[in-house]
């Protein structure tokens, strides 16, 4: 299978179909019949079928746009063997485990609901050319599992809202300090780029985000993917107004 485009579109279309509704304890996966759904740094779309993961009323997961391309370059990037922390739907260790660059997907998760809805869905078993067997989940808080095996990337994505009140780079050095991942990606890790440089009177553009990057001390991949400061800036711009850390400013003004 040919290595996706970090801006292209997900998930694979063999990949949608295999979910089906299932739930556990108070967690719901439904398929919404349409669904007008806002992107991360894309034009807003009308998505058929979509695919929907709920706990009681919170929507934490769904295949929407949203999801889909704030989750692409950590994906486009997987190789060798991949640690997902958060399995929720499980599209992105599915989709890590659809690629021939990857050798291994382990997965951590903390909730035992989850894992108990992923069992009965059975989605890695059905995975095609049995590209499911690389799976593993391995229940456990990903903030205190530490690593068995060398890790070439950690996609980390254990957090409700989007935009939260918590230093999620913090959060993920935490993570890091106990795989040492020679690469990592996490979900809003353009946001928070895009806070923290205005925070620190930056501008969002290559060397705003480059200044950051580098003080947080992780190995991340996404600052030297081509146009990452103008689609960093377009998710800043339409998700993050009226959250600046430093006040009330425009920083698109």
């Amino acid at each position: 299978m040919s290595s996706p485009d970090p801006w292209g579109e997900l998930p694979s279309p063999a990949l949608k179909r295999l979910y089906r509704p299932q739930a556990a304890r108070d967690w719901a996966l439904t398929i919404e019949p349409m669904v007008f759904s806002p992107g991360y740094w894309g034009a807003a779309q009308l998505v058929e079928e979509l695919v929907v993961l709920r706990r009681g009323d919170d929507v934490w997961m769904s295949l929407a746009p949203l999801e889909l391309e704030s989750e692409a370059i950590g994906i486009a990037a997987a190789s060798g063997h991949v640690v997902v922390m958060g399995l929720g739907l499980g599209w992105a260790a599915a989709e890590c485990a659809l690629r021939n660059e990857v050798d291994a997907v382990t997965v951590v998760e903390a909730d035992s609901a989850v894992i108990a809805l992923h069992r009965d869905l059975n989605l890695f078993a059905r995975l095609p050319d049995r590209c499911g067997d690389k799976v593993r989940i391995v229940p456990h808080d990903a903030m205190t599992w530490q690593a068995d095996r060398a890790i070439d990337i950690m996609i980390a994505d254990i957090w409700l809202p989007l935009i939260g009140d918590s230093d999620r780079a913090a959060d993920v050095r935490q993570m890091q300090a106990n795989v040492a991942a020679r690469a990592v990606y996490f979900w809003g890790q353009e946001l928070e780029l895009a806070r923290q440089a205005v925070a620190r009177g930056l501008a969002i553009d290559q060397a705003g985000i480059a200044a950051v990057a580098e003080s947080w001390g992780l190995p991340l991949v996404g600052p030297n993917t081509p146009d990452y400061a103008t689609r960093t800036r377009a998710a800043a711009q339409a998700w993050m107004r009226g959250r600046w850390l430093t006040g009330t400013e425009n920083p698109f003004a």
